[in-house]
């Protein structure tokens, strides 16, 4: 059962941005007190209006909460988008007496377009009554950030901290557009533990490494992608340190690792979930290369589809990743069957492979190269005709 961390209110509504009103568009959060606030957003030089305001706001101290529309992105319209931006936190920061450089804006959809305002002014209104720190509005709250997504996604974990019960909690959205450094997704973790500026920016970039950087649908990097992390303090207002802050550390892994598992898990399309892991490398951004190089093949992604134990799609995904290794000394598996060794393939029993990967939705590939001790686990989809249908249809 999730829970909102102490201080939070939050909630979700249909405002008129997307066309159909089962589908929210726009979700409030707010701190009852100013939060430590940190953030990690797309490397794309194209990046959107919303990413822009973010980015000059954190790291910060005075955060008072973060406003989200979808079904509109706000990247690609200019100086009026930056001007729409921040009309967008000044409505927000109205309607919890704080300032517009308190709020913080996320914005997830179709690029290109201008922000319907009037709506969304309209939206916060409504999203402000509505505010709450319950099971239901947390739900709304994701849901108000969706795109394609099938489901809403939201992770959290309970810690002790200094004598004190802290709660962390996130929210997130993203199906397709997803590669990372970032993939195109959102997300949002509070917590009620308080946090230093600086240590809130160290952990949430160096999580992001390790979880939302190790995802990838199709290898496309978006305009918008943005992680939050807000910490108001409110269980303890004794920063935490030491063995404290190492539990936070992994508690707010644990919580970003579950979100963002989630989002390749509901591809637009997708039959599988694939884990790639990869071992034995020299250094974690050579396994990184390897593990995003093998997630990405398109002919990889189309083999697990057809529950096809294709070996050698994976394994010369890994040799033209840019990443030098001894062919001779490469291990494959699939969903734990061997399939390759020392650079030529086993005697493995290709019926009842396919029929692992056939009749599990989660497929395992692991290699292990024998060059050293770094490691990394990279997610991803398999590439189905339905995929191919939505992204084909996503504007008209």
């Amino acid at each position: 059962m999730t829970a909102v961390p102490k201080g939070f209110r939050l909630g979700g509504v249909y405002c008129g941005i997307k066309r159909y009103a089962d589908k929210l568009d726009l979700s409030l959060l707010v701190s009852d007190r100013p939060c430590t606030a940190a953030g990690v957003y797309t490397t794309n030089l194209v990046f959107a209006a919303p990413v822009k305001w973010d980015r000059g706001l954190t790291p910060a101290t005075d955060v008072r909460g973060v406003v989200i529309n979808s079904g509109n992105a706000n990247a690609c319209t200019g100086e009026r988008g930056d001007k729409d931006c921040r009309r967008m936190a000044e409505l927000a920061a109205a309607v919890c007496d704080a300032k517009a450089e308190q709020m913080l804006v996320l914005s997830t959809g179709i690029i290109g377009e201008f922000l319907p305002l009037a709506k969304i002014e309209s939206g916060i209104r409504d999203a402000a009554g509505k505010l709450g720190n319950d099971q239901a509005a947390l739900t709304a709250a994701a849901r108000g950030m969706l795109t394609t997504d099938t489901r809403h996604k939201v992770a959290t974990r309970t810690i002790t901290v200094g004598g004190n019960q802290a709660t962390i909690t996130g929210m997130a959205k993203g199906a397709a557009m997803i590669g990372p450094k970032m993939a195109t997704m959102l997300a949002v973790v509070t917590t009620d533990a308080a946090v230093a500026p600086a240590d809130a920016q160290r952990l949430l970039a160096s999580t992001v490494d390790q979880t939302f950087n190790c995802i990838s649908v199709d290898g496309h990097m978006s305009t918008n992608d943005t992680v939050l992390l807000l910490a108001n303090g409110a269980a303890s207002s004794v920063q935490l340190s030491g063995a404290d802050l190492d539990a936070f550390a992994l508690a707010l892994f644990e919580v970003c690792e579950e979100l963002a598992v989630a989002i390749p898990a509901d591809g637009e399309g997708a039959t599988h979930l694939v884990q790639v892991e990869v071992r034995g490398c020299r250094t974690r951004e050579e396994a990184r290369s390897i593990a995003k190089s093998v997630s990405e093949s398109l002919l990889v992604k189309t083999a697990i589809c057809g529950a096809d134990p294709n070996w050698g799609r994976i394994v010369s995904a890994a040799g033209y990743a840019g990443v030098a290794f001894d062919p001779a000394r490469v291990h494959l598996w699939v969903n734990d069957m061997h399939l390759y060794a020392d650079g030529a393939p086993l005697g493995f029993d290709h019926d009842a492979a396919s029929k692992s990967i056939k009749e599990n939705r989660d497929t395992k590939i692991l290699l292990t190269f024998g060059e050293g001790d770094e490691s990394i686990r990279f997610w991803s989809t398999d590439l189905t005709a339905e995929y191919v249908r939505l992204n084909a249809d996503y504007h008209t």
